[in-house]
């Protein structure tokens, strides 16, 4: 099994920065992803690393103001979230990548709880 914790949410103003944290109880071999559910929502795709070289990959919609990372000695992956929009209000997610395409999220095994994210016009 695999445990992952989520940080770093909270309430920012338009146009502000948050920064969210994920540790890994374990690493996971192929990668890590973060996805988000606002209210009524499907839980959608945001950014993905591999764990290997680092690729990265992300949604149209947070492509250029989000910014995915990882720290391999410490199983823990980010994500840099800048010029935050009302729209990007969800819980945010984690999860822990194996095989497949990494857009998908039944390429994901593992996930945290959730943190919020809530951003104020």
């Amino acid at each position: 099994q695999v445990q992952l914790v989520e940080s770093g949410g909270g309430l920012v103003q338009a146009g502000g920065s948050l920064r969210l944290s994920c540790a890994a109880s374990t690493f996971s071999r192929y990668g890590m992803g973060w996805f988000r559910q606002a209210p009524g929502k499907e839980r959608e795709f945001v950014a993905a690393i591999s764990w290997n070289v680092g690729s990265t990959f992300y949604a149209d919609s947070v492509k250029g103001r989000f910014t995915i990372s990882r720290d391999t000695a410490k199983n823990t992956v980010f994500l840099q979230m800048n010029s935050l929009k009302p729209e990007d209000t969800a819980v945010y997610y984690c999860a822990t990548k194996n095989t497949g395409n990494f857009y998908y999220i039944a390429s994901y095994d593992y996930w945290g709880q959730g943190t919020q994210v809530t951003v104020s016009s």
